[in-house]
């Protein structure tokens, strides 16, 4: 991995905490680009979408389990809870970095499966199943 894509995944994931979990929205629009596109079905569009989405939603909370990267490309790989629905949602989140800070977002997201839904016998996010404890 190069010293930019280094970069650019601390980019990504500062910018997710600052957003999700330090609700520090005056911090959040320096990392995000005035003119960001969001790709999300779920999301209004531009910057004020997903501030407004983490504003509408006061318990949302965001780990990350997996971060990789590629050139100007981040992918995050994590889980949302506190979303107001009864399940988490498992989440990858792409983005596109231009000059230091979040310019496009495209997501993939699920309900996080229980032991009893998942087929494979495995959890979708780290070792456990939630609610196991």
């Amino acid at each position: 991995m190069t010293a930019a894509e280094d970069r650019n995944k601390a980019i990504a994931l500062q910018a997710f905490d600052t957003l999700f979990d330090k609700r520090d929205y005056a911090a959040a629009e320096r990392l995000w680009c005035p003119l960001y596109v969001q790709h999300s079905a779920r999301i209004a569009p531009g910057r004020n979408g997903i501030f407004e989405r983490a504003k509408n939603l006061p318990d949302l909370h965001y780990e990350c389990e997996l971060a990789m990267a590629e050139g100007d490309m981040v992918m995050l790989r994590g889980r949302f809870t506190g979303n107001g629905r009864p399940t988490p949602w498992i989440a990858a989140n792409f983005l596109r970095i231009e000059d230091g800070v979040l310019a496009e977002h495209w997501d993939v997201i699920e309900d996080e499966a229980t032991r009893d839904q998942s087929l494979s016998g495995l959890p979708m996010y780290g070792d456990n199943f939630p609610n196991d404890g």
